[in-house]
C-alpha cells in the first residue's frame, strides 16, 4: 500500500505530467525539447523533476498543443482530471495532430553549402488547427534545420523552421528556402527594378547577392519559411 501511494505521488508531479503530455503527442524527448528551445538533457531533468521548466519553455510548448495547465496543476483545460488524480484520463485525439517531417539537410543559412542528400531526422506532430490558423496545409509543411549564421537576428544556427512548400510565388517577398545554383539556402528575397531578385542575409557580415533575370533559371523557390522553432539562449 505504501509503495502504491508513493507511486501515485510520483505520477502526479509536474515532471510526470510533462512526460505524459509528450507521450500523448507522440514525441521523443529530443523532439519536445526542440519545440521548447532547450536541449535533451534539460527535457530529461524536467521530466525527472530535477529542474523546473521556465516560462519561455512552457509558453513555447503551449503554442504547439501541450496542455500547460494540466502540466502545472493536474487539471486539463477542458475541466477533466488527468491520470493519477481520480483514475480518469482525458486526452486530445491524435487525429487533431498533423505529422511534419523534420529534415536535417543543412539548408545552408551560411555560405550556401552543397547538399547531396536529404535525411528525415524525425517526425513532429503539430496541432492541425493551429497550422490552419497560420494558413498552412499540413501536407505541404516540412521542418528544416538551419545551418550557418548568415540569417542571425532572424534564424540562428541549429534552429528549426517550418517551410510551406506550397508557397512558390514567382514574385516573392520574405524569407524563403531556395535552390541557388544547385545549393539550398535560406535567404530573405527582395524584388528590385528590372525583375531581378536580391538575396539578403540578415547578418550584415554577408554580402547581398543579385540574381539577374537572365540567371533566374538557376534559382528555384522550395518554400516560404513560416514558423521558427528556436532555442532559448
Amino acid at each position: 500500500m505504501f509503495a502504491s501511494q508513493e507511486e501515485g505521488k510520483k505520477y502526479m508531479t509536474t515532471g510526470s505530467r510533462l512526460r505524459e503530455e509528450r507521450e500523448r503527442l507522440g514525441m521523443s524527448q529530443t523532439q519536445l525539447a526542440a519545440l521548447g528551445g532547450v536541449g535533451k538533457m534539460s527535457q530529461i531533468n524536467y521530466e525527472k523533476d530535477a529542474r523546473s521548466p521556465n516560462a519561455a519553455y512552457l509558453t513555447a510548448l503551449d503554442e504547439f498543443g501541450v496542455d500547460i495547465q494540466y502540466v502545472l496543476t493536474g487539471r486539463r483545460t477542458d475541466g477533466s482530471q488527468g491520470v493519477g488524480e481520480h483514475g480518469s484520463l482525458s486526452l486530445t485525439s491524435k487525429e487533431s495532430l498533423s505529422p511534419v517531417a523534420m529534415y536535417d539537410i543543412e539548408a545552408a543559412a551560411g555560405d550556401g553549402r552543397s547538399l547531396e542528400r536529404e535525411e528525415v531526422e524525425s517526425t513532429m506532430y503539430f496541432p492541425t488547427e493551429q497550422l490552419a490558423a497560420q494558413g498552412l496545409d499540413p501536407a505541404q509543411v516540412v521542418g528544416i534545420k538551419v545551418r550557418g549564421d548568415s540569417m542571425d537576428g532572424t534564424l540562428a544556427d541549429g534552429d528549426w523552421v517550418l517551410v510551406d512548400r506550397s508557397s512558390r510565388d514567382p514574385h516573392p517577398e520574405g524569407v524563403f528556402l531556395l535552390l541557388v545554383h544547385g545549393e539550398r539556402r535560406i535567404k530573405r528575397v527582395q524584388r528590385v527594378a528590372g525583375g531581378a531578385w536580391l538575396l539578403i542575409s540578415d547578418n550584415p557580415r554577408y554580402e547581398k547577392e543579385l540574381i539577374k533575370p537572365q540567371d533566374m533559371k538557376d534559382v528555384e523557390i522550395l518554400g516560404r519559411c513560416e514558423i521558427r522553432i528556436g532555442r532559448v539562449l
